[in-house]
């Protein structure tokens, strides 16, 4: 099963980087931009697009915890799983059987991988951590590998999205956003190149303006999907400003617009950053357990009430919080969606 694993995930890169190295970064519309960076490998390794509500948290729950909250809003969750920078390092719970449980009650993962950070990282926590301002490419390339190995640990899947996150920096001085730009770019290249979708976290006003610039001066190798932080906001996937608005479009954003707030569900208490979801999430892999996810008599998602009460940090009624969508473009088909569920819009 490993070896037929590996033979998949060779095909899926092929696609995957020759569709990548094709793409044209400027100009084209939001929806072939999509198709051109990941479709044919999509379906292939069966790349999931998640659409609703999700959270972040330092140290990964336990399964109890994850049943709990299942009361909640949320059906998605981002984990710190792996990264030299990652600060929560100690993650007894993060498991494949973890992986495995928590797919199973309906929730969508969002891994997090905090590597080397800009030479001018302004958070004094992370300055340890700085990549090479002269070996920025091959440091990006070295650590996408691990990205891509630590994923596979967990039965995360090709087609996974897999999000390197960049603490805020400057991005003012060449000096800073050249080397930053290379150790980006190297690391999506290797992680297409490897059959995953290579995301991008970071505040907007630092990392994410400095990908738009970089997509409007027509560079390559960007990340194929971004989580961008702007908090005391209204969760948006159309109105940054640091994004034109058809960048990263469709399927492509996620919003953190709240931070290190405390949240009690089934009576469990954590402290998360919130998020609004449109963008590709990990894939179980097969050969670790079944990766078609919710059990629907064990809290999918799909099956909730549409006009339920909406959260107090949702967007106004009439937006569907929930939704999970598996979009692909078949190697000798057509593009389809299987829809769970209502579209948010």
């Amino acid at each position: 099963m490993r070896h037929k694993n590996w033979i998949i995930r060779y095909v899926v890169a092929v696609v995957l980087f020759a569709c990548l190295m094709s793409a044209a970064p400027v100009g084209d519309s939001a929806a072939e931009s999509w198709r051109t960076a990941s479709g044919p490998a999509a379906v292939a390794s069966q790349a999931r697009v998640f659409r609703g509500w999700g959270f972040d948290t330092c140290h990964t729950p336990s399964t109890a915890t994850m049943r709990a909250w299942l009361s909640s809003d949320y059906r998605a969750i981002g984990v710190y799983y792996a990264g030299r920078a990652r600060g929560c390092r100690k993650q007894p719970n993060l498991t494949p059987d973890w992986v495995r449980s928590t797919t199973g009650m309906g929730w969508r993962i969002v891994p997090l991988y905090v590597g080397s950070q800009s030479p001018c990282v302004t958070n004094q926590k992370k300055r340890g951590y700085r990549m090479s301002a002269d070996n920025a490419w091959d440091e990006g390339a070295a650590e996408a590998r691990d990205a891509v190995s630590r994923a596979d640990d967990l039965g995360f899947g090709p087609g996974s999205a897999l999000y390197l996150d960049m603490e805020t920096y400057r991005i003012n001085s060449d000096s800073c956003t050249g080397p930053t730009l290379d150790f980006v770019r190297a690391w999506d290249r290797e992680v297409s190149r490897q059959g995953y979708l290579p995301g991008f976290y970071s505040s907007a006003d630092s990392g994410i303006a400095h990908m738009e610039d970089a997509r409007r001066q027509g560079y390559g190798d960007l990340p194929v999907t971004i989580w961008y932080a702007r908090w005391k906001v209204g969760p948006t996937l159309s109105d940054e400003p640091s994004l034109d608005s058809d960048a990263w479009q469709p399927h492509r954003r996620i919003h953190q617009y709240s931070g290190n707030v405390k949240e009690k569900h089934g009576g469990h208490q954590l402290t998360i950053d919130r998020n609004r979801l449109d963008a590709p999430v990990a894939v179980f892999e097969s050969s670790h357990g079944d990766q078609s996810g919710a059990d629907p008599s064990r809290g999918d998602p799909s099956h909730a009430d549409p006009s339920q009460a909406y959260p107090s940090h949702a967007d106004p009624p009439g937006v569907n919080p929930w939704g999970v969508t598996s979009w692909g473009v078949g190697l000798w088909g057509s593009w389809g969606a299987d829809q769970w569920g209502a579209d948010p819009g």
